[in-house]
């Protein structure tokens, strides 16, 4: 048996920062992971650029049962301090308009360096060691694995969320969870493209690829002004990634397709200045033209000449085309996910050291936890955040 200070499950962002803090403090650290390399979700994130983190971090941009639990860790450790880290690396790094961060070169770069803050730090990684069991015990934790056993006094789980199978996504932190009397809330893939109905995805088919700049809103009244795009198996882009953790099954969106322009008033222009000329035109200078011939095809738009239109025409056109209706039929779900909606309750964890309030020692830090943060940078900024945070106290 192996005996060290902390055990961390999971070699991702959240615990390979907590790792690498452990570590500097003079804490014995060893990383269980059971993949081949560590931050694989890394890697792939951001088309393989990584968006690190985003500039409008605050507590506003997460979704969690206690919205107050992140406003600790958030303003100890800032993206102003994940940036100033990753500059001191030498990071060549470039902002988008939405406050995002993306690496210039790859996504690898900010596992380089994590894994060289965990070099320094005297952090001992095994890969392709997957945990079978963990104990409590009178010296803290005993965790067996394919490879070892090893007694720790402090348990960090970082295990992350459900999404991405592929990469070796699995239920373990919520099990350790549950095995020590944690409330877990119900999962769901969160930051999704979303499915159509069959007549839906059969009206929108010749779409795939079609981008339109719109603003979504869900139900409860939350909206997103961003890109929607069509594909073979419904509707992405940001603007949907955004809204789907807001969404609920048998819930309609409502899609704002000109959030820059006022109809009626646009109509009004038109009928002065091109009058003979057809509705379906007119629009197809403001929309894709597919978009506008499905739209016609559908009986949305009515074929006409735009002095054509009577009141009650261009009031319907107004409503419709500023609020599109469309009801999905579900998500894509954890397979193209960003993250996982819901996870261990904030409320069961410290939210000054992440440690769990009826388990001395055993922390859970990242993905796992009941936090998950807006599409753009913020979900990383929260692993680094949580991260940071458990490594000054494990």
């Amino acid at each position: 048996m192996t005996q060290v200070d902390v055990i961390i499950i999971g070699a991702g962002a959240a615990g390979l920062m907590c790792a690498a803090q452990a570590g500097y403090r003079g804490r014995q650290v060893t990383v269980l992971d059971m993949g081949k390399k560590p931050g694989r979700k890394i890697l792939i994130s951001g088309g393989g650029r990584c968006n690190f983190t985003n500039t409008n971090a605050s507590p506003a941009n997460y979704l969690c049962h206690n919205p107050h639990f992140v406003k600790s860790c958030l303003s100890r450790y800032s993206q102003q301090d994940f940036i100033e880290l990753v500059e001191r690396h030498g990071l060549q790094y470039h902002h988008k308009t939405l406050g995002q961060l993306f690496c210039d070169n790859s996504a690898q770069d900010i596992v380089d360096i994590l894994l060289t803050e965990c070099d320094w730090a005297g952090v001992n990684i095994e890969l392709r060691s997957e945990v079978l069991s963990v104990n409590a015990n009178d010296g803290g934790y005993l965790v067996q694995t394919t490879q070892e056993s090893y007694q720790c006094q402090s348990l960090v789980v970082a295990s992350g969320g459900l999404t991405m199978p592929k990469l070796g996504a699995t239920p373990i932190g919520y099990k350790i969870a549950d095995q020590f009397g944690l409330k877990v809330f119900p999962t769901t893939a969160a930051l999704v493209p979303f499915t159509l109905h069959q007549h839906d995805k059969e009206r929108f088919a010749a779409l795939a690829g079609i981008s339109i700049p719109c603003s979504i809103s869900s139900e409860n009244g939350t909206s997103f002004k961003e890109n929607l795009l069509f594909t073979h198996r419904g509707i992405s882009g940001p603007a949907v990634l955004q809204i789907s953790s807001f969404w609920q099954a048998g819930q309609a969106v409502s899609i704002n397709l000109l959030p820059e322009l006022e109809l009626k008033a646009q109509l009004q222009q038109w009928r002065e200045t091109q009058g003979q000329k057809s509705l379906k035109n007119c629009l197809a200078s403001v929309l894709p033209k597919r978009f506008v011939e499905i739209l016609c095809d559908s009986n949305v738009i009515p074929e006409a000449n735009v002095n054509q239109l009577s009141h009650s025409q261009i009031d319907e056109l107004h409503a419709t085309l500023h609020a599109w209706q469309i009801k999905p039929n579900g998500t894509e779900g954890y397979r193209t996910a960003e993250v996982t909606l819901g996870g261990v309750d904030t409320d069961e964890l410290s939210s000054k050291t992440f440690e769990a309030k009826k388990a001395p020692g055993l922390y859970f830090i990242g993905e796992v936890t009941d936090v998950t943060g807006w599409l753009g940078g913020y979900n990383f900024q929260y692993c680094w955040s949580s991260g940071f945070a458990a490594g000054q106290f494990v």
